[in-house]
């Protein structure tokens, strides 16, 4: 009886979020609360977080941040930090630590805290790496991979990331 009636909940709501935003999402997201989910994490007031995001470790996020679906928050190896009025895309990975070392040469896993600031906005699929820090009011494009720090106000991209005009 309660897989009927979950079916028919899921389905009812994903043909309306069809019809309404001409979208569907994973069958988690239509079955948790994203601001719940977030308030259960410990971020700050006004903050959400859609279900198939990942978060590990120490990560502490302030109030009104989005954090879009599939992103990883990975604060295992030190504290990752994300500052308020935040976006971040869709496919953002944020690590703060480094196991190639140790995969490769059985060296020890490297690890170092993260700090975002304030009103940053994280494009789809960026990777930050452990250590860095980045400034408030920054812009990361999609698809850039951040191993360094990157000042306030500052639009980078790139793989590595680097400053662009405009």
């Amino acid at each position: 009886m309660l897989e009927y009636l979950v079916k028919r909940f899921y389905l009812r709501a994903r043909r309306a979020l069809r019809r309404e935003q001409n979208r569907t999402l994973p069958f988690g997201d239509y079955v948790s609360d994203r601001a719940e989910k977030a308030r259960y994490l410990g971020f700050g007031k006004g903050s959400t977080i859609y279900d198939g995001s990942l978060v590990f470790g120490h990560v502490r996020v302030g109030r009104d941040v989005w954090v879009g679906p599939f992103t990883v928050l990975d604060g295992s190896g030190g504290l990752l930090k994300i500052g308020d009025h935040c976006h971040v895309s869709a496919g953002a990975q944020i690590y703060t630590r480094d196991i190639t070392g140790h995969v490769v040469h059985g060296a020890p896993v490297e690890q170092a805290a993260v700090q975002i600031g304030r009103r940053c906005f994280i494009g789809p699929n960026v990777v930050i790496t452990k250590g860095v820090t980045v400034g408030d009011n920054v812009v990361i494009e999609a698809n850039s991979l951040v191993t360094g720090d990157v000042g306030d106000g500052c639009r980078v991209s790139g793989s590595p990331a680097r400053p662009v005009d405009g």
